[in-house]
């Protein structure tokens, strides 16, 4: 009898004889797990981010991380989904929608094997508006022009849940569809009176505009609202732009999306609490505060903020020996 086993099948022993042998086991459990994380494109935080991590958990012969380049938050959820890759880097927003069934994947069988590895750092909403737009409030959006962000994006459904938590629709402003980017340079030539963006800060884009586009403000997303809207959606949490940040913008209170490490429930348990484990080590710690901005902020403290989705058994499983959970 022929036996024969695909690269999946390969990959799924690996990551079971791999994480046997790092919870002690024989001499014949032996094989590398291998744990892929899908990140971003090479120009993003995403991708070096995700070297850092892979770099410093990484421990072969037994266990082997390699972070890939990838197109982000919704091709990172829809190749853990599909099995193509282990874990990924998510948009808290985008892992909720994808397990749910619901915001950019509506219509759409819900990802419901997506699972919670660790929140890594906080993605800020901000609301941009041109100096002499006269926007200090959400309310004063009404009737401006309002860059949403294009179709299918993250941002887009953001900014609705935002201007809807002060009855506010998109019939309620005069509303655009295009990357920050573009809206800058429409703001810049005095076409556009406020736009959305979700990202760490500081952004270029806003950067350069604050710099040399007549100024901008940050509107806050603060008060009623934003207990409204975290009330209402868990992946929320509060948030603040530091002053100087941009240009003469004073420190502004938002909210945040966290950027989360997300995996399988497919994944084996041994698997993830040993890369749960590392991640939270002395070197790992170490690697992050010496190799990128944004890793100084991927902080034990709040590895759990903002969770859309369950906690991997694996993962649960160490956060509960730290005192993390019950």
């Amino acid at each position: 009898m022929t036996i024969t086993i695909n690269r999946r099948d390969l990959a799924r022993l690996g990551l079971g004889l791999g994480a046997a042998s790092l919870l002690g086991g024989n001499a014949l459990a032996q094989a590398p797990a291998f744990f892929r994380i899908g990140t971003g494109g090479t120009s993003g935080t995403y991708y070096p981010v995700g070297g850092l991590i892979a770099n410093a958990i990484s421990q072969p012969p037994q266990l082997v991380l390699t972070a890939q380049a990838s197109n982000g938050s919704v091709a990172n959820v829809n190749s853990i989904a599909g099995g193509a890759l282990e874990s990924g880097f998510s948009q808290a927003d985008v892992a909720y929608w994808a397990f749910t069934g619901t915001g950019l994947f509506e219509g759409k069988p819900a990802l419901a094997d997506l699972r919670l590895l660790a929140n890594l750092y906080p993605e800020s909403i901000h609301l941009v508006a041109a100096k002499n737009a006269n926007i200090k409030t959400l309310e004063d959006l009404r009737g401006k022009r309002v860059s949403l962000d294009e179709p299918g994006s993250g941002t887009l459904v953001d900014a609705k849940i935002i201007l809807g938590s002060v009855g506010i629709t998109e019939k309620d402003v005069k509303a655009e569809y295009m990357k920050p980017g573009q809206a800058a340079e429409k703001m810049r030539d005095g076409g556009l009176d406020a736009f959305f963006f979700v990202g760490g800060y500081p952004t270029s884009a806003i950067t350069e505009l604050a710099a040399t586009g007549g100024g901008v403000s940050i509107v806050p997303i603060s008060g009623a609202a934003a207990q409204k809207i975290i009330a209402d959606y868990s992946f929320f949490s509060a948030d603040v732009i530091p002053e100087g940040t941009y240009k003469d913008v004073p420190r502004t209170q938002t909210l945040a999306v966290g950027a989360q490490w997300i995996t399988s429930a497919k994944v084996s348990d041994a698997t993830v609490y040993a890369v749960t484990k590392a991640l939270w080590s002395d070197k790992t710690r170490a690697a992050l505060d010496a190799g990128h901005a944004k890793g100084k902020l991927i902080r034990k403290e709040t590895a759990l903020l903002g969770a859309g989705i369950p906690i991997h058994e694996g993962a649960k499983k160490f956060y509960r020996e730290i005192g993390a959970i019950n």
